[in-house]
């Protein structure tokens, strides 16, 4: 099995500052990088950034920019890393106009340099998902792997489901 990942920025990305007295963190290398080198995986696979963007950001030009990198990579799996403010929009935009591809988007909570972070488990759903899932487009979020088209987030709990 190969799997290319796909990373879009996001919160799970998101890195202390570089500069000086920054506040604010910065979108870096991407997240799975580390994950994958700690699980030392038994499938192949490639890493691709489509763009570092809080999810807030991202728009139609987007969309329509990973969407074409999908239709263009010879793989048929694909796991997306992305915010999840907007990473049920952009896994519906993908449903709409994805044939033949299995695509898995995933995120965190917290970012994957943190202690606390759900990025680990949320990977390790998408990558069991992978395995079994043969076709279609999927959240998989808080331990579980949902459609795209049915996907929904608790505004006061930040959960999917």
């Amino acid at each position: 099995m190969k799997i290319t990942f796909i990373q879009t920025g996001g919160t799970i990305d998101k890195d202390y500052p570089k500069t000086r007295s920054g506040w604010a963190f910065e979108i870096g290398d991407p997240a799975i990088l580390r994950i994958l080198e700690k699980i030392n995986p038994s499938f192949t696979y490639k890493i691709i950034t489509a763009f570092k963007k809080d999810s807030l950001e991202i728009n139609l030009l987007d969309r329509k920019h990973l969407l074409a990198l999908i239709e263009n990579q010879p793989s048929t799996i694909f796991i997306i890393t992305h915010g999840t403010d907007t990473l049920i929009e952009t896994g519906q935009f993908l449903e709409k106009n994805l044939n033949e591809k299995l695509v898995i988007l995933t995120g965190a909570l917290r970012p994957e340099r943190f202690a606390n972070s759900d990025a680990a488990l949320n990977i390790g759903i998408a990558i069991g998902a992978a395995n079994t899932l043969k076709k279609g487009v999927y959240i998989a979020m808080n331990g579980i792997i949902q459609m795209a088209d049915l996907a929904k987030r608790d505004e006061k709990t930040d959960c999917f489901y």
